[in-house]
């Protein structure tokens, strides 16, 4: 059974006077933030509030680059070319890490966001070159990927530091990947559904699937959506059903976490 795990949300999700989600509750309860980059959402103001938060917290920060589409959140697939993708995911992430600086703390993660994410998930050479244009900034930084993807096996051939991450109010897929948005029951809503569902992945150190297929794979990180109605609830939920089961949670351990 895996004992030690980090807990992180995706926050700084609003832009200009429009909130998303409580972050200042959510950075009370998360060890790691995966901070939006002004692309998919958030602005420079909302991220130097959110990440100044999270450094007063201890709470560990992530760049969480994505498509430039404000209006569909980052969650609608743009047909642009990886190039254009690469540059993209590093000039978020050069924003981050400035942006963080500035507020106290580092960026020590990347995570990618909505439909650049699932699409990174089914296509290896994509994943291998996001993470490739945010190592190339940062070698050293953790490349948080989705447990048992395509994500993983391009961050495995780079050799980088990461960790694998699975999804506390979301469904799977047979294959790994989360089952579409728009689909019944693919987002979990109540923490007492979603608290023994991922209390049972860490004892089996596996994901299990809507189907209930088992899929065996290293859980580093645990993710809720800081946008999701009731996501405090939620956070909350499974930080005490976890901590009641004795699993310690705490920030990415950094390089010596990776195997």
């Amino acid at each position: 059974m895996i004992r030690n795990v980090d807990l992180n949300a995706d926050m700084g999700e609003g832009f200009g006077p429009w909130s998303m989600g409580d972050d200042g509750a959510l950075l009370d309860i998360v060890t790691s933030a995966n901070v939006a980059c002004g692309f998919h959402a958030g602005d420079p103001d909302v991220m130097a509030q959110t990440m100044r938060m999270a450094a007063q917290n201890e709470v560990g920060i992530g760049a969480h680059p994505g498509f430039a589409d404000l209006k569909g959140f980052g969650r609608r697939q743009l047909p642009l070319g990886q190039d254009e993708i690469a540059n993209a995911v590093a000039y978020q992430l050069g924003a981050a890490q400035a942006m963080a600086r500035r507020a106290g703390g580092q960026v020590r993660h990347l995570k990618l966001h909505g439909a650049l994410a699932n699409m990174a998930s089914v296509d290896h050479q994509l994943a291998k070159t996001c993470y490739q244009a945010a190592l190339d900034i940062d070698p050293d930084i953790i490349i948080m990927v989705l447990a048992a993807t395509a994500q993983e096996e391009a961050a495995r051939a780079l050799g980088c530091h990461w960790a694998g991450e699975i999804f506390s109010d979301r469904a799977y897929n047979n294959d790994a990947t989360l089952v579409d948005r728009s689909l019944p029951g693919a987002v979990l809503h109540d923490a007492k559904v979603a608290a023994p569902r991922i209390l049972d992945m860490l004892k089996a150190g596996a994901i299990i699937a809507e189907s209930g297929k088992y899929i065996p794979c290293q859980i580093d990180t645990i993710c809720l959506h800081g946008d999701t109605p009731g996501a405090v609830a939620m956070a909350r939920g499974i930080r005490d059903h976890l901590s009641e089961a004795g699993i310690t949670l705490a920030p990415l351990a950094g390089p010596a976490q990776t195997r």
